[in-house]
């Protein structure tokens, strides 16, 4: 079972990582190449590349990549570096696949705005699937274990390297848009990663705990932990309730208690990811509902 189990998410990871690529590839193609936007990364050398000499941006990625995969290899090991090698391969395969896609953006705003929301969206699934795309995705990986910074600002901080030196190839206009695209990346792939505005930490503190436990779990059907408070400047015992709903869950409830307990002291606080009964896992013990 356990075998299973491991299997089961390891084949996810993988399905997450060539999806992630796909997209990738796709936004370099369609946003980023037409645009004229070296938008940080292995891709955007391969940009500046394909203005000054015509390389072709699939082949000149892959074999930039190499090196990079195997530094990449040493430092973050087997596991990563197999993911890596299918990102690595996947990315310039589907950039070569979708070479001539009619779907195209030669606006750099438009390039730097949705073409920054496609990447983020790629990157942010394969750092799901616990992998990379290879390049300067790679390096940024081992940025974010060595400093403990986010998956997106590790990767603004060395895909703004790359962009602020393509300013010699393009103009200060197009380094200026692929800046904004890199931005909206890191934002995106963060957004992807930690979900952030999908559930709320709700922080109650209250005299009326049981009726407010009896609103919880019967209006929304949530439970809650009680923490024991004692008040700063009444030095009154008091309870927190502490509950974690989905968005829609957390607009009722508050309804609610402005309703029902308006003098209860409450935080909305947005959850990054929560694991568990109800969210990762099945609501309730052997159901699907």
């Amino acid at each position: 079972m356990k075998n299973q189990s491991k299997a089961n998410r390891i084949l996810k990871e993988y399905v997450l990582i060539i999806v992630g690529a796909t997209l990738v590839a796709l936004a370099y193609n369609m946003f980023l190449l037409p645009a004229k936007l070296a938008a940080g990364g292995i891709s955007g050398v391969s940009t500046i590349l394909f203005e000054l000499y015509g390389l072709n941006p699939a082949f000149t990625q892959f074999l930039i990549n190499i090196p990079v995969f195997i530094i990449g290899w040493l430092i973050l090991g087997n596991d990563f570096g197999g993911k890596t090698l299918l990102g690595t391969f996947w990315v310039p395969f589907i950039i070569w696949l979708s070479a001539d896609i009619p779907y195209t953006i030669t606006n750099p705003l438009l390039g730097a705005l949705y073409g920054g929301i496609v990447l983020g969206i790629g990157l942010g699934t394969v750092y799901k699937g616990n992998g990379s795309t290879g390049g300067t995705a790679a390096i940024a990986q081992i940025v974010k274990k060595f400093t403990g910074l986010s998956s997106g600002y590790s990767q603004l901080i060395v895909d703004g390297l790359v962009v602020v030196s393509s300013i010699i190839v393009f103009n200060l206009e197009l380094t200026l848009f692929a800046l904004m695209c890199i931005y909206v990346t890191s934002k995106v792939i963060d957004r992807v990663q930690l979900r952030t505005s999908s559930t709320k930490l709700i922080l109650i503190i209250t005299e009326k705990e049981e009726q407010i436990q009896s609103l919880i779990n019967n209006e929304i059907d949530r439970s809650i932990t009680k923490i024991r408070t004692i008040g700063g400047y009444s030095k009154e015992n008091k309870t927190m309730l502490l509950c974690v709903t989905d968005q829609s869950e957390a607009v009722h409830l508050k309804k609610l208690l402005q309703k029902e307990e308006p003098t209860s002291f409450v935080v909305f606080i947005n959850a990054s990811e929560i694991l568990g009964r109800g969210f990762s896992l099945d609501k309730y013990y052997g159901q699907k509902l």
